[in-house]
């Protein structure tokens, strides 16, 4: 899956790749896009080709190796269905490769801040997880409580609960649970992981996942922390490379702003 769009040069030509809307932090979207237009037709030759803009991304002449991937930009299509989540889509393919490795080590899949479970479906479809003897572990708020500090999302509250359960009816060993980690986990959490995935845009928390599942991490399982690289969230970066500097570990930051430890 493709998408295509035309240089605005003198001489233009077919730009190809991933041309993704959303860059965060934007004020004038329309001057942006401008400047990024006129960027990208300064390109010549093969340069002009592997394009990926959004989520704060802007490469070019780059393989994106995950666009030939059938069953994950299938899996994209159906289920990534607003611009965000279509400009997140290298961030959500760091996620498949983690996820792929973890089919070759023993435990269940978690993901601790699955909000409406759009990546962790994507994974499920990908992956023919539904057909797999083991367990996905989707943990969420799915509200605010009063006083929280978590990153506000336009969709939080009222049905999602419902509505990411009802996402993922046709998988039995998907489990959707609603609750504060780390509390949640202790009434019910897997004993062994294979891919691990943290996103919950607050620094208690996410630390309390790691204290919680590091040691139940399988010998070559992935971590996924995301937002590591982002500045906005650079109080959680520091708490969490601190907690792994301290067990002789280093988190790798990507470009997509996600950190990645291979345990």
């Amino acid at each position: 899956m493709q998408n295509e769009n035309e240089a605005g040069d003198a001489t233009p030509r077919k730009m190809t790749g991933w041309f993704g809307p959303t860059f965060f932090g934007v004020r004038d979207r329309a001057r942006f896009a401008a400047g990024l237009e006129q960027m990208l037709g300064t390109l010549g030759g093969g340069w002009a080709s592997g394009i990926f803009t959004g989520d704060n991304l802007i490469t070019f002449s780059k393989n994106l190796s995950f666009l030939e991937d059938e069953a994950f930009m299938a899996a994209v299509a159906r289920h990534a269905t607003n611009e965000v989540e279509r400009s997140i889509v290298w961030r959500t393919a760091v996620l498949y490769w983690a996820a792929r490795n973890g089919l070759r080590r023993p435990g269940d899949f978690v993901e601790c801040g699955c909000y409406k479970g759009t990546s962790a479906r994507i994974l499920c479809d990908a992956l023919d997880f539904g057909d797999l003897p083991r367990r996905y572990w989707l943990y969420d708020l799915f509200e605010y409580p009063p006083g929280s500090s978590h990153t506000r999302m336009p969709e939080i509250g009222g049905d999602l609960y419902e509505r990411t359960r009802a996402r993922f009816a046709d998988l039995p060993n998907v489990w959707v649970v609603k609750g504060s980690v780390p509390e949640v986990l202790h009434a019910g959490a897997p004993r062994q992981v294979a891919f691990l995935h943290i996103d919950m845009n607050a620094v208690a928390p996410e630390i309390g996942a790691l204290e919680f599942f590091f040691d139940r991490v399988s010998p070559g399982g992935i971590i996924v922390l995301d937002d590591y690289g982002y500045q906005g969230y650079r109080d959680q970066r520091d708490a969490e490379r601190a907690w792994f500097a301290a067990r002789g570990c280093h988190v790798l930051e990507l470009p997509t702003s996600q950190g990645l430890i291979i345990r």
